[in-house]
């Protein structure tokens, strides 16, 4: 199905989203963002949110993530990743998220991550991120 050098690059994607989740938790704005590609598209419409375009834009994002949320913990499962040529693939995985606001909302998020890929000289990076509800949200104080 996969040969040893795709093995490798599938589990550096799955890796790519887990150091994500892990930036997101520790409210790590540098990590956070070095997971997109420069140019990278974050679309969040569909929870209600922006459609972000470039580490600028999703730098500003994440800058009022941190200044909403006391408490976060994001997980991410069921990664499917299909290659579509050496330095881009697609794929999809589940997010589980739940947290605190700074005013005591809570907000969790059940959705469901469409992702695209690029091979880029620093490693893996998210080139598109299309992020749907599969649960209503509860996003009330964010």
């Amino acid at each position: 199905m996969y040969n040893a050098d795709q093995l490798a690059h599938l589990e550096a994607i799955r890796a790519l989203t887990h150091r994500y989740g892990l930036a997101l938790d520790t409210f790590d704005l540098d990590g956070t963002v070095a997971v997109f590609a420069v140019d990278a598209v974050f679309d969040c419409t569909a929870f209600g949110l922006e459609r972000l375009e470039g580490h600028d834009s999703i730098r500003a994002f994440f800058e009022h993530n941190e200044q909403a949320m006391a408490s976060q913990m994001h997980l991410f499962a069921n990664h499917i990743i299909a290659f579509d040529g050496p330095r881009a693939a697609h794929g999809t995985n589940y997010l589980l998220q739940d947290g605190q606001t700074k005013t005591g909302d809570r907000i969790t998020c059940l959705g469901l991550n469409r992702d695209r890929y690029v091979l880029t000289d620093e490693g893996w990076r998210i080139q598109e991120r299309t992020i749907t509800p599969l649960v209503p949200p509860q996003l009330e104080g964010y």
